[in-house]
């Protein structure tokens, strides 16, 4: 298998690979109106990805392309979703998770586009595009096996605002996506928490945060099962990013890639422990990224 580093930059609004040392850089896709969000099925051969659009506008789009960059497809078309950020796959399943922040939801569908839901919505009865930054949904991370979904809504800029939350990944009985008798605040008083990942062994929850230091620009670490008496203050892995988005884990090697905004990728163990490595420096703006395992050319 060959690693790969799947990531995007929304300056020039295109997707690129590296291997995870940052060498032989290739750009997959270009003309991506400021993507976010990206997943790779390397069993299929697909990158996912999502597009925010104009934040005022309903015009975010969730797109799929080959890993060579071919067949590029809209599979989720402008109007169903307003500005889509982190997503997730659930291959089991057949699903795609993401967030849409000024949609204030929590959403759903099938990998070819179809049957488009909406899991939780936090508007609380806000217009679209929501102006509440508390009610913006950001990361999102699926724990398939136990059936829940986990999220950030990360509050105004260093407002200290910023929420974890989880809930059932299929609604209660009688309930809606507005009104939802299972979700639990798991953390809160955040900087900006942004993208999620699990360590489903573990059961720990990793995410980056691109709030103002000493809690903000930073990757954290924190249990998911804690009862809310017992909840740690997060742990506080690796600091001095500028304005933390995307991180993808390599569960093997126990270690993640990190991206901020100022354009550098990071490569930092994932318990926290030596130096945070650049693999990546001065790339455009970065938003998510994502590791794969590739299968080797014969």
């Amino acid at each position: 298998m060959t690693p790969r580093l799947f990531v995007l930059e929304t300056s020039d609004g295109q997707i690129f690979s590296v291997n995870p040392d940052g060498s032989d850089k290739k750009v997959i896709v270009t003309g991506c109106p400021m993507p976010d969000g990206i997943v790779v099925d390397a069993g299929a051969g697909h990158i996912y990805w999502t597009n925010m659009g104009e934040f005022k506008q309903n015009d975010g789009s969730i797109e799929r392309v080959g890993l060579d960059g071919k067949n590029r497809t809209i599979i989720v078309p402008k109007g169903d979703t307003f500005t889509p950020k982190q997503l997730k796959l659930d291959l089991r399943n057949g699903k795609i998770y993401w967030c849409d922040r000024e949609g204030m939801r929590v959403m759903r569908c099938n990998l070819d586009g179809s049957t488009v839901e909406t899991l939780v919505d936090t508007s609380g009865g806000d217009a679209r595009p929501g102006h509440d930054a508390t009610k913006w949904c950001v990361g999102i991370a699926v724990d398939t096996d136990r059936g829940q979904m986990y999220w950030t809504q990360k509050g105004s800029d260093n407002a200290g605002a910023g929420r974890i939350l989880r809930a059932n990944i299929e609604t209660p009985t009688g309930e809606n996506a507005a009104n939802r008798s299972d979700v639990e605040v798991l953390y809160e008083g955040l900087p900006e928490p942004i993208d999620l990942e699990l360590n489903i062994a573990k059961r720990l929850i990793y995410w980056t945060d691109r709030g103002d230091p000493p809690r903000g620009n930073t990757v954290n670490r924190a249990p998911m099962d804690a009862a809310p008496k017992e909840r740690p203050s997060p742990d506080i892995l690796f600091t001095h990013l500028m304005e933390g988005i995307g991180i993808a884990v390599d569960y093997a090697n126990g270690r993640m890639f990190v991206t901020d905004l100022a354009g550098s990728i990071y490569c930092v163990k994932m318990d926290g422990s030596g130096e945070k490595l650049p693999v990546l420096t001065h790339q455009g703006n970065l938003t998510g990224v994502a590791y794969a395992e590739l299968p080797n050319r014969s």
